[in-house]
């Protein structure tokens, strides 16, 4: 899932003793990326880990999306950009896929209302082949609040996209031809589970991202392990190219 809450209040980068603090409470630094992308990678390893089917390890990990989601916003994040479902996974087995499909279907129904409540804007970004036309629609009447959600999503897919309609000659052309030419590039990507690659995730838009890798599978992926994250960025200087 990607997030876009109307949030603000980014302050200045944070001392040593507020990342300590950091560190002991779970709060996030007083400087923070505004932009957060995450590979919400480990959902069917922590599954078998706990004994347990494999889409009940999906459904534990939209729980995690839902809290750390709340969270982002908590601490001054603008946009959370989650990987629900890439281009790839369609190579699972058909029944963890049939799964996901009808998951995602009853939280986008029971869920959307709610996360519009708490000033989250709902919108999905990827291909639409092979998906039902029942989540096809169940997507559409999401798209009117705006919470980025990259399902059926591949890196590779949207720039190919994006090429087909692209007539012009800019860089401000082609991204009006991507999925989402409204969201803001990441400021920060965080993969878990400890994987060290991007997966096909946000190519043109991660650019210029800073990149954190996390051990935790992510389910298991905790408000302080996001402060956390968000306090190594804090302390990381961006130079996009300069000395």
């Amino acid at each position: 899932m990607a997030a876009a809450a109307d949030r603000s209040g980014i302050g200045q980068q944070a001392s040593s003793s507020d990342t300590a603090t950091t560190r002991e409470s779970g709060e996030a630094p007083t400087a923070t990326a505004r932009y957060v992308a995450i590979i919400t990678d480990g959902n069917g390893r922590w599954a078998r880990a706990h004994g347990v089917p494999v889409n009940e390890g999906h459904s534990a990990g939209a729980d995690t999306v839902k809290a750390r989601l709340r969270d982002a916003a908590e601490f001054g994040v603008l946009e959370l950009t989650v990987y629900s479902f890439s281009t790839e996974n369609w190579s699972r087995p058909a029944e963890e896929v049939a799964g996901l499909m009808e998951m995602f279907s009853q939280r986008i129904a029971s869920e959307t209302p709610e996360l519009h409540e708490e000033g989250v804007r709902m919108r999905f970004i990827g291909r639409r082949d092979g998906i039902s036309e029942e989540l096809v629609q169940r997507m559409r009447w999401a798209d009117r609040i705006t919470l980025f959600v990259a399902f059926n999503y591949g890196g590779r897919a949207e720039i190919l996209d994006a090429a087909r309609g692209f007539s012009g000659g800019t860089e401000e052309e082609f991204r009006a031809c991507l999925y989402a030419p409204e969201m803001h590039d990441p400021d920060l990507i965080i993969r878990t589970s400890g994987e060290l690659r991007l997966s096909n995730y946000l190519l043109w838009q991660s650019a210029y991202a800073e990149l954190i890798f996390r051990d935790e599978l992510w389910p298991d992926f905790s408000r302080e392990a996001l402060a956390q994250s968000l306090a190594e960025f804090s302390r990381r200087r961006r130079r996009f190219g300069a000395r």
